[in-house]
């Protein structure tokens, strides 16, 4: 599986939940963290400044999900990477 042109394809990392005032958040419940921590699969050809195997932020509502060999992984664009660990 290859990206092409400005498109990212990702791999979610799993995080923790977190506990807020003995509430445990969950990423559904977690209504202040905008941002979802992923690892880069595949670059498309126009991309600059990332690259396959870096790990990012990217916003949460951007892109869709796509199903590959029974793995979910989800589909971005360069414009939706906000950082870069």
């Amino acid at each position: 599986m290859k990206a092409i042109n400005r498109y990212i394809i990702v791999d979610r990392i799993k995080t923790e939940p977190k506990k807020v005032a003995g509430l445990i958040m969950t990423d559904e419940t977690d209504q202040d963290n905008r941002y979802i921590k992923a690892k880069i699969i595949s670059c498309g050809n126009l991309v600059g400044g990332l690259q396959d195997g870096d790990t990012i932020y990217y916003d949460k509502h951007a892109g869709h999900d796509i199903s590959w060999k029974d793995t979910l992984y989800r589909v971005i664009r360069d414009g939706d990477v906000v950082l870069v660990e």
